[in-house]
């Protein structure tokens, strides 16, 4: 395991035999990182919040402020893993409803040691894949959710290439294997199909309203009816569009009323 990935550990107890005993045992396993050791609770709350350990072995009972006390003055961001070192077995119950990880009663041996330590590592280890699984996770859901698309085009004309802002188009109308945009009183050709091109738009912007026609949304001035379902488009520039009734739902769920 490697530094990185290795259990920090703090210990904190008033006795100092109690101490260097959990400090050996620690001592033995290279997957723990040993962060410091505290005589007090106040030295122990500050040390906390200074170095955010893994995990705290803590002594209930301390001079001024207790174990208890320390976790009480914590905040649940700065909250570590909790194994609680007594000799009253009187705070076992209340150890357990502050969900301590375990509870060693003084005097312990290093059997019982090593049984709550192995069950500390097997909790952390656990949390740590569980939060990378929800990184994971919310990172695959955001690339899913966040689709790119385009927002400058590439356009050739008289020898020249330049970008033009997907925000400046109007419209866009089919011509074989080439699409005409229009912005403005100006239109580029593109060597591209209308179905190609439509796919790299965001359809919150662009929405294709005939087999060889998108508009951009926001440009449509007024819908008039015709026959058989299709609607006349009039551009804000006052180019007049057909939309095909093949194409009237998109539209009807784009603009969030019915035709």
């Amino acid at each position: 395991m490697t530094n990185a990935r290795r259990i920090r550990a703090l210990v904190i107890d008033d006795e100092r035999l109690a101490r260097n005993f959990i400090l050996e045992m620690l001592r033995e396993d290279e997957e723990v990182e040993i962060i410091g050791e505290c005589l007090n609770g106040r030295e122990a709350i500050e040390a906390i919040q200074t170095h955010a350990p893994d995990l705290i072995f803590l002594d209930v009972q301390m001079p001024e402020v207790g174990g208890f006390a320390v976790l009480e003055k914590l905040s649940k961001e700065k909250m570590p893993f909790v194994i609680f070192v007594t000799a009253y077995d009187q705070y076992a119950v209340r150890a357990f409803e502050v969900n301590a990880l375990d509870f060693l009663l003084k005097p312990f041996d290093r059997k019982r040691f090593k049984i709550a330590w192995q069950k500390a590592k097997a909790r952390i280890q656990r949390e740590r894949n569980e939060l990378l699984d929800q990184r994971i996770l919310s990172l695959l859901k955001g690339l899913k959710a966040e689709p790119s698309y385009l927002e400058r085009l590439v356009l050739k004309t008289n020898g020249r290439i330049f970008f033009l802002d997907t925000d400046e188009v109007d419209w866009i109308e089919a011509e074989g294997n080439y699409v005409s945009i229009h912005s403005g009183e100006k239109s580029y050709l593109l060597r591209d199909t209308i179905s190609g091109l439509e796919v790299q738009l965001d359809p919150k912007k662009f929405l294709r309203i005939h087999r060889s026609a998108i508009v951009k949304l926001e440009k449509i001035q007024e819908l008039q009816p015709l026959f058989h379902g299709d609607y006349r488009v009039t551009m804000r520039d006052g180019t007049q569009l057909t939309l095909s009734r093949n194409y009237r739902d998109k539209l009807q769920d784009a603009l969030g009323k019915a035709l």
